[in-house]
């Protein structure tokens, strides 16, 4: 069972507990730290390991069966959705949401989309990890 809320994992007090639960799990299974079929931790083994009422974990984990990235079989545990489908629509979710919160603030800074543009080509093209580095691509028409 992967490490999902380990020493690193800290609650805003600020923003609704369940919500911070749910938001750590579908960034886990975007970023393939959990993949379909991963068990995560019982609703109790979560609400003892961060410190939580276990009423709090039970409402992230009822959400998360609502929207399709949890699968609970009574007696065995909870599961990440065998879906690949959800999974993919999750990640494309959460792209639009990163894509959205930094197209606001470059916005709020003054820029426009053209030089956005120009500043997102060139930290692509300066990064040689970086997406159209990859050997034989080029992405010079972005």
């Amino acid at each position: 069972m992967p490490e999902l809320f380990g020493s690193e994992f800290r609650l805003d007090p600020s923003r609704p507990i369940y919500v911070q639960i749910i938001e750590r799990v579908k960034e886990a299974l975007a970023r393939g730290v959990l993949s379909p079929g991963d068990q995560i931790p019982s609703q109790r083994e979560l609400a003892q390991l961060i410190r939580v009422n276990p009423n709090t974990v039970q409402r992230a984990y009822r959400e998360m069966e609502h929207m399709g990235l949890v699968e609970t079989a009574r007696g065995t545990g909870t599961f990440i959705t065998l879906d690949a489908g959800r999974v993919a629509e999750l990640r494309e979710e959460l792209a639009r949401q990163a894509l959205a919160r930094f197209l606001r603030t470059l916005r709020d800074l003054g820029f426009s989309d053209a030089e956005i543009a120009q500043r997102v080509h060139a930290a692509l093209k300066a990064r040689p990890d970086g997406p159209g580095h990859e050997e034989g691509t080029a992405h010079d028409d972005v």
